[in-house]
């Protein structure tokens, strides 16, 4: 264990840090009860926000802060923080959402579709949640994260179809995001926090991770399309009646070009919210080659992740000392199951910090915490992107912690057993 004790302000944000992990299971209870009790609706509904959960309780961090060691010492934590990837989350969701961006991934998907020999509602499916996010690989997580949510919005889950289908598709979508990001050493937010001091470099990944979470991949989205291709088959006809909204070639160039920037410059936020102000400018001049941005969506989910990283900084006191005391296979489960209560890409910068840590450490670290990315909302910095977009589309417009938590554990195992055993 660690040599100093935990201050009064690290064991107060421990306490705020598991209050809102259980704030989190409970958004689906909030949700009801603005159905139930009117009257009450709007402080029920920013309740049930999940978005807004980790900003609430970082707010009470920094009053319990302000009100322990003054307003100097809490300013200076808050910027101490690095709030870098939650800027970036929002300008990329935003560009990735815009309709030239969607209306070529579109494209990409249908052509990509007909190449298989099944009916196209389900050939469709199976390509969005197989493509796409090894797609991340190369285009961020958070962005194909934002294309897959909203293909799967608009061509599945605004129809009348259970349940049932739409927590296992989300499921799916957010493991197979988590660990289909893993080709290459910068897409993935794990992976970003220890690919330069430990040297992973492109064809590391590929060959370490990269082959067996693409398998991992596969077999996640060819089980699901098989176990509800009935229901998929049903919507066969509306899927193919529909058209991708026309775009000039240039408008995509532009807004391709735009979105590149953004991920050569991830870890620039002076440069990437430039270009990003840019891109307003861009899409106020031709407003009739634009959809409504997805600004408010995309702020609630900065929010969420910096109030994580605020409340995430204050617990290395006791998550790096349990990291450290692991044997690299209990390293694995462990990350995974811990992976499911913080931000994965936090749980591999604690790691990172250990000093004298093995190549097997590494691995099971890193294959730990992209693995349990699928659990919760939390566990990987995407995940809110994809609830915000498809979270209307629910009973209640909630989604329920324990359905996604149940739904994500199969095709979470073949994560396991693809990175145990191949």
């Amino acid at each position: 264990m660690s040599a100093l004790a935990p201050t009064p302000v690290e064991i107060a944000a421990t306490v705020l840090f598991a209050l809102a992990i259980v704030h989190t299971f409970s958004t689906k209870y909030f949700e009801h009860l603005a159905h139930t009790q009117p009257a009450h609706a709007g402080l029920w509904h920013l309740l049930g926000e999940v978005e807004v959960v980790f900003g609430f309780w970082a707010m009470v961090l920094v009053l319990v802060m302000v009100g322990l060691q003054g307003t100097g010492e809490a300013v200076t934590y808050l910027e101490s923080c690095n709030y870098t990837e939650a800027l970036f989350v929002f300008v990329i969701m935003v560009i990735a959402a815009s309709r030239p961006i969607l209306a070529l991934a579109g494209h990409s998907v249908r052509a990509a579709a007909r190449t298989l020999p099944l009916p196209d509602s389900v050939a469709t499916f199976f390509v969005i949640l197989f493509l796409v996010p090894l797609l991340g690989s190369f285009i961020t997580e958070p962005a194909a994260m934002t294309l897959g949510a909203l293909l799967l919005r608009d061509r599945y889950f605004a129809r009348p179809v259970s349940s049932r289908l739409k927590y296992a598709t989300l499921a799916v979508l957010f493991v197979n995001i988590s660990i289909g990001g893993t080709l290459t050493p910068f897409a993935a937010p794990p992976v970003l926090m220890v690919a330069g001091k430990w040297g992973w470099d492109l064809a590391f990944m590929a060959s370490t991770f990269g082959w067996k979470a693409a398998i991992a991949v596969g077999i996640n989205a060819l089980v699901v399309t098989f176990v509800y291709r009935r229901e998929l088959v049903s919507l066969c006809g509306a899927v193919e009646g529909e058209a991708a909204p026309a775009v000039p070639a240039g408008m995509v160039l532009v807004h391709l070009a735009f979105l590149v920037g953004v991920v050569v410059f991830a870890h620039h936020p002076a440069v990437f919210l430039g270009l990003f102000l840019f891109f307003l400018g861009f899409c106020e001049a031709y407003k009739h080659h634009q959809d409504r941005l997805i600004l408010r969506e995309g702020l609630l989910v900065a929010f969420f992740l910096a109030g994580l990283v605020t409340l995430g900084g204050l617990q290395k006191w006791w998550l790096q000392d349990v990291l450290a005391g692991m044997a690299p296979t209990v390293l694995f489960f462990g990350a995974t199951a811990l992976t499911a209560l913080t931000d994965n890409a936090a749980l591999t910068y604690l790691g990172s910090l250990v000093e004298g840590v093995t190549p097997a450490f590494q691995y099971a670290l890193v294959a730990g915490a992209v693995t349990g990315g699928g659990l919760t909302v939390i566990a990987n910095a995407p995940n809110p992107a994809g609830f915000s977009i498809l979270k209307g589309t629910f009973h209640e417009q909630a989604i329920s912690p324990i359905g996604l938590l149940l739904c994500a554990l199969p095709p979470t195992l073949v994560s396991v057993l693809a990175f145990q055993l191949l």
